[in-house]
């Protein structure tokens, strides 16, 4: 704290000049010294240190309800609204920047048809799963993502990244999620209508693997809402509108936020408020 400093060295340096550099009022140090802090606000005070700790940890994209699950994790007994308080009055807050996407209502597919009916809510492991796509800026020019996310765990169960938009790029995201999940019964995977998913390769990939297409209404992105999300939250916490020098820098961004961050660490509100492998283990 800034007094305490100031009082810890009034010895070696002029009082006035340490107020003037730490951007105090005299006064208000003599008032602190008269009256020294509340044992509440020496408590925030250690409280403000742990926060900043959790904040950091979470690349700054935890805001108060996030940092607050990290600090009873930790131990911490304090309540969520003095987290909240502690991080208003320091302007710690979670970063934005993306906003939502517009709701246009678009014609159904002929390929395939709306198996999920935005049910995105299921009570067990590989029964539904969603994939989409995204590009990301490079230097090298773009590098494009595909991933595939579990309903029941919102984990990301496959993922792939590619320099073109070939149907490569949505297969390879799927074969990893198979191969990864070895599902023991017919698994619903929903998309869009991008021309990867609407392929005869991607068609007969699923019927020889036991997936079952579903797409969503053209152009309609609150069919696939829970990939939109994983999407924004990745563009928002991690990329933040900014261009990789590389496709291999890119490459290794993402891989740490899909791998080490989101799917292991990330405190997720559906899960009420753990991360995805954390809630497939106590479900398990």
């Amino acid at each position: 704290m800034k007094y305490r400093f100031i009082n810890d060295h009034r010895r070696e340096f002029r009082i006035a000049t340490m107020c003037r550099v730490l951007r105090v009022t005299r006064g208000g140090f003599y008032q602190w010294l008269h009256k020294p802090l509340s044992d509440r606000a020496i408590e925030d005070q250690r409280l403000l240190g742990v926060i900043r700790d959790a904040y950091a940890a979470s690349s700054g994209v935890y805001g108060a309800r996030r940092v607050f699950g990290d600090l009873r994790e930790a131990g911490e007994t304090c309540g969520k609204h003095r987290v909240a308080k502690i991080m208003r009055t320091h302007k710690i807050k979670a970063i934005r920047g993306y906003k939502a996407p517009r709701h246009i209502v678009g014609r159904p597919s002929i390929i395939a048809p709306n198996q999920l009916e935005r049910q995105f809510t299921v009570d067990a492991p590989d029964r539904a799963w969603v994939t989409d796509i995204t590009y990301l800026r490079t230097w090298q020019g773009w590098l494009y993502l595909a991933v595939v996310i579990d309903l029941y765990s919102r984990k990301v169960v496959g993922w792939s990244m590619k320099p073109t938009l070939a149907r490569e790029l949505a297969l390879d995201a799927l074969l990893m999620a198979l191969t990864r999940r070895k599902p023991a019964q017919p698994v619903i995977v929903h998309s869009d209508q991008g021309s990867q998913y609407g392929s005869d390769d991607w068609q007969r990939f699923c019927r020889s693997h036991a997936l079952q297409p579903s797409m969503s209404r053209r152009g309609n992105c609150w069919d696939n809402a829970v990939a939109e999300s994983f999407f924004s939250s990745l563009k928002k916490e991690r990329i933040r509108k900014r261009a990789y020098k590389t496709r291999e820098l890119a490459r290794a961004d993402v891989f740490d936020y899909i791998e080490v961050f989101y799917n292991r660490t990330r405190r997720h509100s559906h899960l009420g408020g753990i991360s995805p492998e954390a809630f497939e283990r106590a479900a398990a």
